[in-house]
């Protein structure tokens, strides 16, 4: 090996490359830095903690197993502790697009862990005391190590980030429902007004939301937890030992706390991304029913006196350049833009999904990159939306007063007057501006009594005949 003052020369198959001094990584690494030079998108630092995380369990599985050396096999996990540490983050230099298989990422780890493992062990980088496709990378081949990096990256980062801010959310709205549960107003369908409902019930469906995109996230990890290590190039497990994949997943599973085990059909695992589409299609399920709530915060919140009003969003910055005293929902904005990034990066893994030919898919670095940026913007937009508005939202009293001007509480006369009656008294009371009461009063032979008790809102949140007949 020579070196320079800014270069030494590392090998490859194909031949020699000057590598930068100080670089753990090696030629199949600077070969890629060369040959992408595309974009500043890099792997997100979860997927290269998982990548260590498997290169560290292949070591004590390859050791086990009487196939890699014990002092080489120590000096590897202790490397790829330091990867996974984050220590050596800035020696992953990949560009995301590049080859479609990952192949050049999943060298890059292999060769820094290495070098590092070979400095470890007495040598310098590039002395190959540890070998990179030899030791690090044996029984494995990039086309199942960077798929189960995607999995396991994204099963772990829904089970520690993004499930406990859904579950923070999901909590902070049903404690306003409860707080709001006596707040009475009018219901709206198609932006029209419709029946009575307690703006608690509003928020329990928010909550209600919440609790079931969890269940959904439940579902994308149980499609996660299949992983394709083991299958190596194609699927059939060649140069692999047929216990080594068991063995890594039961330390990836104690590792992090989640269930990673081996797929099993590696054919489906490795030239397909169907686990993954289906488990974005939950995260875009999830972003859609977050634009809903977020979006109904900036209606209900809107005015102050031109616009629903029914509740006050906390004010957190100025909202105009031009106009003074104007706050704006930014926090809820801010949520439906994280959404719409989510939809759209589900849109790319749908497209890659789909571009598997043969025995492997060719867009998995684009996959995993907007997979995993999901999964964080939607934890981080949660936990925000809890902090900054959902927690302190509060109601006026805009709602309550309405209610009794509302049109559609004629809907509980139907039952007693019939619809067309009902119907026709709603007609006057919109032309005249009177109220359904002050109409029914006129129209109708009921009594006081039986007017209070027909039209009253409360009795219009419940569910039963007393509510009057459906509607829509």
């Amino acid at each position: 090996m020579t070196t320079s003052e800014q270069t030494r020369t590392e090998r490859d198959s194909m031949g020699e490359m000057q590598v930068p001094i100080d670089a753990y990584y090696g030629a199949s690494t600077q070969r890629a830095v060369l040959n992408f030079p595309i974009s500043d998108l890099r792997f997100p630092r979860q997927f290269i903690r998982a990548l260590g995380q498997i290169k560290l369990a292949a070591a004590q599985a390859n050791e086990e197993l009487g196939l890699v050396e014990q002092r080489i096999a120590e000096a590897i996990v202790q490397a790829t502790q330091e990867v996974i540490d984050g220590k050596l983050d800035s020696h992953f230099v990949l560009d995301i697009f590049q080859t479609g298989s990952g192949t050049s990422t999943n060298m890059n780890a292999n060769e820094v862990i290495a070098n590092r493992a070979s400095e470890l062990m007495g040598g310098s980088r590039g002395s190959r005391k540890v070998h990179p496709n030899d030791h690090v990378n044996f029984g494995q081949s990039s086309n199942d190590v960077i798929p189960t990096a995607m999995h396991v990256s994204a099963l772990v980062s829904i089970e520690h980030d993004l499930i406990p801010a859904l579950l923070g959310l999901q909590m902070a709205l049903e404690q306003k429902s409860d707080e709001f549960m006596p707040v009475i107003k009018t219901g709206r369908t198609h932006l029209q007004d419709a029946t009575p409902i307690r703006l608690g019930q509003e928020f329990l469906g928010y909550a209600g939301q919440i609790e079931r995109g969890i269940t959904r996230m439940r579902h994308a990890q149980s499609e996660l937890s299949e992983v394709a290590l083991g299958g190596t190039a194609v699927g059939t497990g060649v140069n692999t030992h047929p216990e080594f994949a068991g063995r890594v997943c039961h330390r990836l599973s104690e590792m992090n706390g989640v269930n990673v085990h081996e797929t099993s059909n590696h054919f489906q695992a490795q030239n397909t991304l169907d686990n993954i589409v289906e488990a974005s299609g939950a995260l875009n399920t999830l972003a859609a029913s977050l634009m809903k709530i977020a979006n109904d915060m900036r209606w209900l919140g809107s005015g102050p006196r031109a616009g629903i009003g029914e509740i006050d969003l906390p004010a957190v910055q100025p909202g105009s350049s031009i106009m003074p005293g104007k706050v704006n929902p930014v926090i809820a904005e801010s949520v439906c833009m994280v959404c719409a990034q989510v939809m759209g990066n589900h849109t790319t893994i749908t497209v890659a999904g789909q571009s598997g030919n043969f025995e492997i898919n060719v867009m998995m670095p684009v996959t995993a990159y907007n997979l995993l940026q999901s999964i964080s913007l939607l934890a981080a937009a949660a936990r925000n939306f809890t902090e900054q508005c959902i927690k302190g939202i509060s109601a006026t009293s805009k709602g309550p007063e309405m209610v009794e001007r509302g049109l559609a509480i004629c809907t509980s006369l139907a039952p007693v007057i019939g619809y067309d009656a009902a119907a026709a008294l709603s007609k006057e009371a919109y032309k005249t501006g009177k109220t359904i009461r002050e109409v029914a009063r006129e129209r109708t032979t009921l009594s006081e009594e039986e007017l209070n008790r027909i039209l009253d809102p409360a009795a219009m949140t419940k569910p039963g005949l007393e509510g009057g007949p459906a509607g829509g």
